[in-house]
């Protein structure tokens, strides 16, 4: 009997709200930014192709065009990183390429020529001519895939240019949320519940973005 009353008296309420409220509660929301510029509308004279151009010349450039000053930091810091991977390997493969022709050739070289130190150093620990010619094989071809990823790099930050600026020139993005609230009623099936709780009271919640 009390289940009944019970949900007599919140049906009642949930009745009497939707009479009084005939229009749904609406809310809007701004998107909260940092560092992200966000455009209501379209700009047409925003250029993609210029936004490449810029990020051709100069890494991060074509990001500044885009205003995304935030991402300048992650361009350089990944650049850098493989530029000095690229010094690092090229600097060794020149020191052992040129002690594997001293090998080569069975040249001995003088004090003053270059690298004398470090041939002097490998023939004392007894390193032999394979020793020289892996080390030799292994810093090119770490030069060469570290050259490949600065290609790469630089080719995506291109391609990041190139769509942002394609959104900001041809998109409408609204930095608006709406969402709309309701009372509504859920209806349970009659061999899931019983007589006096068919209806269950609820909140409809619906987003638009």
């Amino acid at each position: 009997m009390y289940k009944t009353i019970v949900f007599t008296i919140l049906l009642a309420g949930v009745l009497s709200s939707a009479e009084a409220q005939q229009t749904p509660v609406s809310t809007n929301l701004r998107a909260v930014t940092r560092g992200i510029t966000v455009h209501s509308i379209p700009d047409t004279l925003h250029s993609p192709r210029k936004a490449v151009t810029h990020s051709l010349v100069i890494p991060g450039w074509g990001q500044l065009y885009n205003h995304k000053w935030w991402k300048m930091p992650v361009v350089y810091g990944g650049l850098g990183l493989i530029g000095s991977a690229i010094i690092f390997n090229q600097r060794y493969y020149n020191q052992f390429l040129t002690i594997a022709r001293y090998r080569r050739s069975g040249e001995q070289p003088s004090p003053e020529d270059k690298y004398y130190k470090e041939y002097k150093a490998l023939k004392d620990r007894s390193a032999s001519d394979t020793y020289v010619e892996n080390a030799l094989n292994g810093y090119r071809r770490n030069r060469d895939l570290a050259i490949l990823g600065m290609l790469g790099g630089w080719g995506i930050q291109m391609i990041d240019a190139y769509i942002d600026a394609k959104f900001i020139h041809s998109y409408s993005i609204d930095d608006n949320l709406s969402f709309d609230v309701r009372p509504s009623l859920i209806t349970q099936s009659m061999y899931a519940s019983r007589i006096s709780a068919q209806f269950i009271p609820s909140l409809k919640f619906t987003a638009a973005f």
